[in-house]
């Protein structure tokens, strides 16, 4: 999982694993909604944020703090599952598995 590609590409579905931005942080990723890594194995939240934020430093900085932790106001899911539920940064993550990336709005 050396490099991240956009959605656009003509990946087959079941050898990449697809991150869906909100779009509050679409602006750090150049625009796009979605984020494709191919994977023919399951990888880790981890290794999958690391392969999709590789080209966007900014959205690594917004998703992860400087110890590489999610941030707190930054939730994950696979499958429909938050990933602070499950095993955290080393949930694996199956090819043509779904990510989602939410993050909280404060305000009022």
């Amino acid at each position: 999982m050396n490099s991240a590609m956009n959605g656009g590409d003509s990946m087959a579905a079941d050898s990449a694993i697809s991150v869906v931005l909100p779009s509050v942080l679409q602006p750090l990723a150049g625009g796009q909604s979605i984020l494709t890594a191919p994977a023919e194995a399951a990888v880790t939240v981890e290794g999958l944020l690391d392969a999709v934020t590789g080209d966007y430093p900014a959205l690594s900085r917004r998703l992860r703090d400087e110890t590489g932790a999610v941030r707190r106001y930054v939730n994950i899911y696979v499958n429909g599952n938050e990933i602070r539920r499950l095993q955290g940064l080393v949930t694996a993550v199956a090819p043509g598995q779904e990510v989602l990336i939410i993050q909280s709005v404060a305000g009022g």
